[in-house]
């Protein structure tokens, strides 16, 4: 009986030692399952991103495929727009110097005419006249918003004093020639870009709102004719938002009735 105790107690510790390593390593193999759970869902929100990141770079892509092409039209809608001024400045000095009526190459016109034109802007300050040419230009230049050749407030009433001064008796045989300007930034914006493909038509869009009010106060349209000179006859260096606000604008020249200007059949009957 005395040798039996110690057996018996080293049995015991036998029995707890292997109960404490088993539930050591239920505890390893719980915190393990537990790490691998952790890095699954890591692994997910990890591919998640991926897949956010893949559709953010497709949509990128897609987005520098549509600048790419709107550059494109972009340059080929200014290649058109170079060759159309190449073809337009060869002719721009003779227009011009057609509509300011060829100073110096004209005889001076009769004084009695010269006179009446004098007294009209006499009548009619802002209506500066020129007797070596006989042509009287408006001094307010009609003036528009970018992209834009709708009249702005004021203007219909100063074309309306110009038309009934212009429908007075003494008056009724000049001609009114309105030109038509933009400033230098080409017609690159909606919804301009959707009604006037470059200056020029802006700039001719412009005398044609002038005229086109003119007629509506009682003006001949035979007496009306209208000119666009896009970008290339500025009042300002273009340097400015302010320079470019005094571009864009329409002038408009009053004529005495034998002043040559281009497309007037009676005031150049040398061409025809």
């Amino acid at each position: 009986m005395l040798v039996s105790r110690p057996l018996g107690g080293m049995m015991l510790l036998v029995l707890l030692g292997s109960a404490w390593g088993c539930s050591s390593t239920r505890s390893q193999v719980t915190a393990l399952q537990s790490q691998n759970r952790a890095l699954d869902e890591q692994c997910k929100a990890q591919a998640a991103r991926i897949e956010n990141l893949q559709i953010h770079s497709r949509n990128v892509e897609d987005q520098l495929i549509r600048a790419e092409e709107e550059l494109a039209l972009m340059e080929e809608t200014l290649d058109l727009e170079r060759r159309q001024l190449a073809n337009v400045e060869q002719q721009q000095d003779l227009v011009q110097n057609q509509i300011l009526g060829l100073a110096g190459r004209r005889a001076a016109i009769p004084a009695e005419l010269s006179n009446r034109l004098a007294n009209i802007s006499r009548t009619y300050p802002n209506l500066k006249f020129d007797p070596s040419t006989g042509i009287s230009k408006l001094d307010t230049d009609i003036l528009f918003d970018t992209g834009s050749a709708d009249l702005k407030p004021g203007a219909e009433q100063l074309l309306a004093q110009l038309a009934q001064v212009l429908d007075a008796p003494e008056s009724r045989d000049l001609k009114i020639l309105v030109a038509g300007h933009t400033d230098d930034r080409p017609v690159a914006r909606k919804p301009a870009r959707d009604k006037y493909d470059n200056n020029f038509d802006l700039s001719t869009e412009r005398a044609l709102a002038v005229a086109s009010t003119l007629r509506r106060l009682g003006l001949g349209e035979h007496r009306i004719a209208v000119a666009g000179f896009g970008c290339h006859q500025p009042v300002a260096p273009n340097l400015t938002d302010t320079d470019r606000r005094k571009n864009r604008r329409a002038e408009l020249f009053v004529m005495v009735p034998d002043v040559p200007v281009i497309g007037w059949t009676e005031t150049t009957p040398g061409l025809y």
